[in-house]
């Protein structure tokens, strides 16, 4: 989600994403990285402030618009969905929600079915519970 707001490699083939269903975690996880950017001297306090706001008006929507994303709540059965793919998955905390949600996503609409992630660990799960994965390759 953060190459939505940040040019990082493989940037250009998310911003092309035009329906995004993302866990209701997003709301915590995307600032987190983009601060996380600044504390390493990546990107100033002003660019910093500037994405997080950006990234905010696509999650809440604004008086003109609605929210960018579809927003999967973290329900407890999404949790205990996560907490069982941290063993059976090897994912880390976040990422198993991240997970779990993408699943709930799934079974409440079929089309639902790709995953997009940069990360190789939780690509790898994705792909073992069925998705297609985005970027390919």
């Amino acid at each position: 989600m953060v190459k939505l707001y940040v040019d990082e490699s493989g940037h250009e083939s998310v911003r092309r994403l035009e329906q995004i269903v993302v866990s209701a975690m997003a709301r915590v996880e995307v600032p987190s990285a983009v601060w996380r950017k600044h504390r390493l001297t990546e990107i100033d306090t002003s660019t910093a402030a500037r994405l997080v706001a950006g990234f905010e008006e696509d999650f809440f929507g604004t008086d003109d618009s609605d929210s960018r994303f579809r927003i999967v709540q973290v329900s407890p059965e999404v949790l205990d969905a996560a907490a069982r793919l941290t063993g059976t998955a090897g994912l880390r905390a976040y990422d198993a929600v991240q997970l779990a949600s993408a699943e709930a996503a799934r079974g409440a609409d079929a089309g639902c079915d790709t995953f997009a992630c940069f990360d190789v660990s939780l690509r790898d799960a994705a792909a073992r519970s069925g998705f297609a994965l985005y970027p390919q390759g």
